[in-house]
């Protein structure tokens, strides 16, 4: 064999050897094996020598106490010299939560048996009777332009989300509550995406707030007290953490609690003197007790040496003297109870805590936690749930209402949106359910919460925007029968609370992840802090490893389009498991190589840490549609979706892949991550035409693809209106105009049929018109006729918008010349000119 030959066998057993993450010994062995083949065989001596050097160097490294002494103690002393300081709440961030898939795609080689073995359980028969019926009875009370117009929901619908225990859905049935899964959590809460006021008045309770935080920090006699009463709804609760000063950064909180003593309940006790001013607070104006966080200090060292405490939380009864609470905000789309909190001199025993004087100081840890789970339901429950019902909504809209003698989905601008809607609710549904049901199996994915918070909340953002465009005009009056605008107006706040999307993106999902998450970094980071050479050598050669294999798979997958990578799977999306496969691979390359020529300040680079979040956040939601189509049953007419959905998502991941290497500071490292993950350009090609129509045909239609799409979603026949006398159900009436639509469509094609034939008088331009007419020429039977005019009539009624009296909104300027006061105007002078007539 030639030089040549004999180099390209050297690469090869080389890149087999990292490709499958072989152990020194064995890659060792291998080499050694290879230079005297090589050398026997002929081969130049340059090849045999660097064989035999390479297997010389693996060997020695393999001895790890010699590795450790001579190589890697230097490293050592220079790392714990560069690791920057970590504070208490920046290491509290990273210990909440557990890893689970999201640690697989920062292997850069998942092992897909993590999540296609991970249970799919049904909703339980007690939950799903409450569901069928409680849930039901309460969707169907629910009417937004009546809470719109009174500004909160109606006295009856509290009353009974109270008695119906709503807001106990986390609380165990031993205190009270309903006990539910977190799947059911997010199934109900979907399905009150119909009402942003319902959905925000029963998420936050279940979400982050008293509740959890007495439930998991919580004395014995606290949880005695009150979660039978949050539970049945004598005690509404809110929480407090977000003020002026204090928005994303809630660390840096200037309201204050001052240990002292003070009289309480006629007897002086060891307690707190607090000062704050809360704002954004969900539930505030009618909340009878109220979580707050705020900076605990000690500085006469009344209870230890310790004078700045840290972040506490306390629990404050309304009626306490000082606090001042009851005014409210006005926040955009619907009109949920949110306002500011006061509090100045207000004096609480050290009791108030959650979990007594023990827990004092331990308040971010307590938040942190407990909001890595609630992000994970509660918000990414808009985004699939509002979905649901957008695509639910727009899909049979655009079927039934007809522009230029066509249904306005047969227009291939509305199909592109339409399509969108689909693809969006199902990524959303997928993401939602399969991480709820981690949840139920004792996860609590704190960056899976992030990843889910902001893409879902931003899918909201979309899916309201393109159901917009495709009802037009109907979506921009307000009014009952505007069932869009509600949705639309209120994304921001979904967008907005528990951290702007901007800072989820851009520093929480990626820096959280990358340290918790990568398999070396946080267990080289405990070691330098608890300066253990021998753990440090370990992690820090499993580093190099990890890195060298990475190579080795970027480079293949890429080279090959991940042909030969194997998956746990076969048929249709097969594909799809192989291209996170060579994305994973691509991703920890870069993630590696970033941090190499960044370092420290891949922190501040935050376009950077952006796009390296996007990446990650596609390669999840894309393994959640993968999952959540095997549980569904697998059903080939779903595949359009599942396509759709994958097709953007990679799209979406070689944007940002793309974007990052276009904007590393290092263009020496950026080439080579050119080279190694993106070889062959970009590959993934956006969703075609022709799939966008295969979807609309399946969302604009009665099929089990559609039924499947948008379960959950609250059907009812009607709902109770004060506007008018009563309000249908659009979806209800919806499923009934796509039970006839076929129909129509035929008489429809009769009608135009006559039209080219000249057969209709041009003076007849209505469509009652020209199916009255019709009947008379003998165009179309009398049972069609009847069926038209009928099937006609609640297709007007659908696309008709609101128009109010002119007064309805108030009164009418003085100078403003209307038609009603023109009127009154004429007759008074007729009034005033009779005597003279006369």
């Amino acid at each position: 064999m030639t030089g040549s030959v004999w180099s390209l066998l050297l690469v090869a057993v080389l890149v087999a050897l990292t490709y499958k993450r072989a152990p020194l010994k064995m890659s060792a062995i291998s080499l050694g094996i290879f230079a005297v083949v090589a050398f026997v065989g002929g081969a130049a001596t340059t090849i045999a020598v660097i064989a035999a050097l390479v297997a010389i160097a693996c060997g020695v490294l393999s001895l790890e106490s010699f590795r450790a002494n001579t190589i890697t103690r230097p490293i050592f002393s220079l790392y714990k010299k560069i690791l920057p300081k970590m504070s208490e709440t920046e290491k509290t961030a990273l210990e909440a939560g557990t890893v689970w898939w999201d640690g697989e795609l920062f292997s850069g080689k998942p092992d897909w048996h993590t999540l296609l073995d991970h249970p799919n359980p049904s909703i339980p028969p007690e939950e799903q009777a409450f569901i069928d019926n409680q849930l039901a009875t309460l969707c169907s009370m629910l009417n937004e332009w009546e809470t719109a117009q009174n500004g909160d929901l109606s006295k009856e619908i509290w009353d009974y989300i109270k008695k119906e225990r709503f807001l106990s859905m986390i609380i165990p049935k031993s205190y009270g509550g309903l006990g539910f899964s977190a799947q059911t959590q997010s199934h109900i809460l979907q399905a009150l995406t119909v009402s942003g006021a319902a959905f925000t008045s029963v998420g936050v309770p279940n979400s982050l707030g008293p509740g959890e935080l007495l439930l998991k920090y919580g004395t014995q006699e606290q949880k005695d007290h009150y979660l039978p009463r949050l539970a049945d709804g004598r005690e509404i609760p809110c929480f407090g953490l977000t003020g002026p000063r204090a928005g994303s950064d809630a660390t840096s909180l200037p309201d204050t609690g001052v240990v002292c003593k003070g009289m309480w309940e006629g007897k002086e006790v060891l307690g707190l003197k607090m000062n704050f001013e809360k704002r954004y607070i969900t539930l505030a104006p009618v909340a009878t007790v109220v979580g707050l966080a705020f900076r605990m200090f000690d500085p006469e060292g009344l209870i230890g040496d310790k004078k700045d405490i840290g972040i506490t939380v306390a629990l404050l009864p309304r009626h306490l003297e000082g606090m001042d609470i009851g005014n409210r905000h006005k926040p955009v789309g619907s009109p949920f109870m949110n306002g500011p909190i006061f509090g100045k001199d207000v004096f609480i025993p050290l009791d108030f805590i959650i979990g007594g004087a023990a827990n004092a100081g331990q308040g971010w840890r307590m938040l942190v936690e407990c909001l890595s789970v609630g992000r994970c339901i509660t918000l990414p429950s808009s985004g699939a749930g509002g979905g649901k019902y957008a695509i639910a909504a727009s899909g049979a809209y655009a079927r039934i209402r007809r522009q230029f003698n066509v249904p306005i989905s047969k227009l291939e601008g509305v199909q592109e949106m339409l399509a969108r809607i689909a693809g969006n609710t199902y990524t959303a549904s997928a993401g939602a359910r399969v991480t709820a049901i981690a949840i139920d199996e004792g996860h609590k994915p704190s960056v899976p919460s992030a990843i889910l918070k902001y893409n879902l909340t931003e899918i909201a953002r979309d899916i309201a925007n393109d159901s917009m465009d495709i009802h037009g005009g109907k979506a921009i009056i307000r009014g009952p029968k505007n069932y869009v605008e509600s949705g639309y107006s209120s994304v921001p706040v979904a967008i907005t609370v528990e951290g702007a999307n901007i800072l989820t993106r851009s520093m929480i999902t990626f820096g959280q992840g990358m340290i918790r998450c990568h398999p070396f970094v946080l267990p080289e980071m405990h070691a330098a802090q608890q300066n253990d050479l021998k753990a440090f050598d370990k992690a820090l050669f499993g580093h190099f490893g990890f890195i060298f294999s990475n190579f080795s798979r970027s480079a293949v997958l890429n080279l090959t389009n991940a042909a030969f990578t194997s998956v746990p799977v076969t048929g249709p999306t097969k594909k799809y498991y192989k291209q996170i496969n060579r994305y994973a691979a691509s991703f920890a390359v870069m993630v590696d190589m970033c941090a190499f020529s960044l370092g420290g300040e891949l922190k501040f680079r935050e376009l950077i840490s952006a796009r390296l979040a996007d990446m990650l956040s596609k390669m999840y939601l894309a393994s959640m549609v993968l999952k959540h189509w095997e549980d569904q049953g697998a059903h080939k007419a779903d595949l359009p979706l599942v396509e759709y959905s994958c097709q953007k998502l990679f799209s979406e991941f070689e944007t940002a892949q793309d974007g990052l290497i276009k904007n590393l500071p290092s263009r020496p490292v950026a080439a080579i991550l050119r080279v190694l993950t993106m070889p062959l350009g970009r590959v993934a090609k956006a969703p075609s035409d022709k799939l966008v129509a295969k979807i609309v045909d399946l969302v604009t239609s009665h099929n089990e693809t559609r039924e499947r799409l948008i379960a959950g979603t609250y059907r009812g026949e009607t709902i109770s209106n004060g506007y008018a006398e009563t309000l249908r159900n659009p979806l209800a009436v919806y499923d009934g105009l796509l039970d006839r639509v076929e129909q129509a469509d035929v008489i429809y094609k009769k009608i135009g049929t006559a039209l080219k034939a000249d057969k209709y008088d041009e003076a007849t331009l209505s469509i009652e018109g020209r199916i009255t007419d019709g009947v008379k020429m003998g165009i179309l039977t009398a049972d069609e006729g009847e069926f038209m005019l009928a099937f006609e009539k609640d297709v007007l009624d659908m696309v008709h918008v609101d128009h109010f009296p002119l007064e309805h909104f108030g009164p009418v300027a003085e100078n403003q010349d209307t038609p009603k006061k023109a009127a009154t105007t004429r007759k008074k002078k007729a009034d005033a000119s009779e005597p003279e007539a006369v």
